[in-house]
This record gives C-alpha cells, structure tokens and sequence, in this order.
C-alpha cells in the first residue's frame, strides 16, 4: 500500500501541510509514523478523502462529467467573441476556451472560486518518478 508524507498529501489535495495535519489531527484523515518516522498517510485513505471533499464541493452539481477541479481563477483574457480563463487547482493549471457571453455570464474575473470539469475521450494516467 503506498504510503505518502504529509507534504504530497497535502500537495495532491491542494490544501496547506497544515491544513493535512489539521485533518489527521481531528482523525478525518489517519495517519502513521513511517518507516523513517515522518508522517504518512496511506494512498487509499488519501483518495478516500478526496472524494469525500470533492462531494463537499460539488454537491450543488449535476453533471455527466465525472473529472472536476475546484482552484481560483488566476486570468481571463476576452475577445469580442472568446475568453480564455485560467484556473489554478492545487498545483494544477487548466486553461479553458469559452465565448466571451459566457465567462460574463459567469461573472469570471480573478479570484472566483471555479470548477473545472473535464470531460474527454483518452485520458492518460502514469506514475510518478519514486523519490
């Protein structure tokens, strides 16, 4: 079972370290000494979480697509037909296309707590390199 530190965990959700230890602290996130006697979390508790806030988030949301992220829009740059509007999600950037009538519509500037839902035919997973 992968084991993560607190830092990845907190990297993965896009939350503080603090905010992780917070969670582990009130029990809404178990945790254990590693091997090397840092924090770890395990994988599976850490997408259990996952899922649990994405719930929190988008509990308001009707939608057929299953992939969404929730971060702060951080640019909208508009046309008299397009906007292009960029989204930090945790440590994620996703940049979306969309007519100009619609981010107004959205009321899209910086700083607007978004979701970004990501719907497509082929997507690519692949592990990361051990550290």
């Amino acid at each position: 079972m992968p084991q993560l530190r607190v830092t990845e965990a907190a990297a993965l959700l896009g939350v503080s370290d603090d905010t992780v230890r917070r969670w582990i602290d009130q029990g809404r996130l178990p945790a254990a000494r590693s091997d090397t006697g840092r924090m770890a979390v395990e994988g599976r508790d850490l997408a259990r979480l996952t899922q649990e806030l994405a719930g929190e988030d988008g509990a308001a949301l009707r939608s057929s697509a299953r992939n969404q992220l929730r971060g702060i829009v951080t640019r909208v740059t508009r046309d008299t037909v397009m906007a292009q509007v960029e989204l930090q999600c945790g440590p994620f950037r996703v940049v979306s296309l969309m007519s100009t009538e619609a981010a107004d519509d959205l009321e899209l500037e910086p700083g607007v707590v978004a979701l970004a839902s990501i719907k497509a035919t082929q997507v690519v997973v692949a592990l990361p390199a051990e550290s």
